[in-house]
């Protein structure tokens, strides 16, 4: 199955490509279907530039819940949606991505309940469950390298790096306060302290509120009430714990804002918009650009808190 691209105004749709020979290397998701991806190839001096979206979804914490996702499509690409709307640092146009707008843009679809990380080659008879993400990420690379990868020039993309795995317990590498002091790549991170997400499935997952107290406060910060609110900003508090000992660095930096949401840079208003949230006057996406193409010095943008008033 081939890409194609329709745009409708600032929307830009793309086709999803099913991968099928790659189930012959045992790359598939949960349910045993193969891997799909999105491809909107660049343009003009974009061409041999590439940017790797990996789709986010959490974790599997349980075999039910691993299960449930086979019908999903965090488990499956029977489910996953046909086209899906390249928004933020993937969409197409200098209005609403500036710097990047016209390089190769992949967003990989993820359906194997442990961020592209498994492989193992037992299959449960009775659960039929496939943990392959990591022979889903390289399926799915070695078939972009054979449409124009090899040639690129610039790009932002298995293992655990053994620099850390040999310094504590391997599985706490899978953490970035635990592995980032060893990677070398440059590297920029963005989240919001207080992310949606994190609040609403780590800081008080479902399970740990069957009263629902916590149902609107999770919807909407301004519905917290003052407890809430204090547990909150503590939250953020020791979500900033990981940054400390990161020494400054002109190939690393970060945007750390405080806003109550999830997955900023492929939500325009986020992004960049007249209306987006900003840090020393800088959107997301003008303090990436600079720090990739190293137009400022300063790469370390961290909000005002406790919560931010242009979210």
């Amino acid at each position: 199955m081939c890409a194609t691209v329709f745009g409708v105004g600032d929307d830009l749709y793309v086709n999803m490509t099913l991968l099928q020979n790659a189930t012959a290397q045992g790359a598939v998701c949960l349910d045993g279907s193969p891997p799909a991806y999105y491809l909107h190839r660049g343009f003009d001096s974009g061409l041999s530039n590439w940017i790797v979206f990996l789709d986010g979804g959490g974790w599997c914490e349980s075999i039910s819940d691993c299960q449930g996702r086979k019908t999903t499509d965090k488990g499956s690409s029977k489910y996953m949606m046909n086209q899906t709307n390249f928004l933020g640092i993937l969409h197409n146009t200098t209005k609403l991505n500036p710097d990047f707008y016209n390089w190769n843009k992949v967003w990989i679809g993820y359906c194997d309940g442990s961020s592209f990380t498994g492989d193992i080659d037992e299959v449960d008879p009775e659960k039929k469950l496939y943990f392959r993400g990591a022979r889903i990420f390289k399926a799915v690379l070695d078939e972009l390298w054979s449409q124009g990868m090899q040639n690129a020039k610039n790009g932002s993309i298995k293992n655990l790096p053994p620099s850390c795995t040999s310094t504590m317990e391997p599985s706490l590498c899978f953490f970035p306060q635990n592995v980032i002091s060893f990677i070398e790549t440059p590297l920029f991170i963005i989240n919001s302290a207080y992310d949606a997400w994190q609040i609403n499935n780590t800081l008080v997952p479902s399970n740990l509120d069957p009263q629902h107290i916590w149902e609107h406060c999770k919807v909407r910060i301004s519905n917290c009430t003052l407890s809430q609110r204090t547990t909150i900003k503590a939250f953020g508090v020791e979500f900033l714990k990981a940054f400390d000992g990161l020494t400054p660095c002109n190939t690393r930096g970060y945007f750390i804002n405080s806003c109550h949401t999830h997955a900023q840079i492929v939500m325009p208003v986020y992004w960049f918009s007249t209306s987006s949230p900003r840090i020393l006057n800088k959107t997301i996406a003008e303090a990436v650009g600079d720090w990739y193409f190293d137009r400022t010095g300063l790469h370390q943008y961290l909000d005002s808190y406790p919560f931010a008033k242009d979210c």
